[in-house]
């Protein structure tokens, strides 16, 4: 309260933080509608491309044939 026990004038105080909020709704309203529009909303197949095996990636060779028993290392 102020001395004359009148309660102090918030006029200004209620605009200036209903302009504020309308600013941050807007702000927020127009980075939602940015990000929507940019994101690529394609999905990926599950088909594989023609031509390959399944791999992920192709592996070095083997230094051994396959039905070939493995070699103990020598000391």
């Amino acid at each position: 309260m102020t001395r004359d026990n009148r309660p102090p004038e918030f006029g200004n105080a209620r605009l200036t933080v209903m302009a504020f909020a309308i600013l941050v709704v807007a702000i927020v309203a127009l980075a939602f509608i940015t990000t929507i529009n940019r994101v690529d909303v394609r999905t990926a197949a599950t088909d594989p491309v023609p031509g390959t095996t399944g791999l992920a990636r192709p592996h070095p060779p083997l230094q051994r044939a396959p039905g070939e028993a493995t070699r103990a290392p020598t000391q």
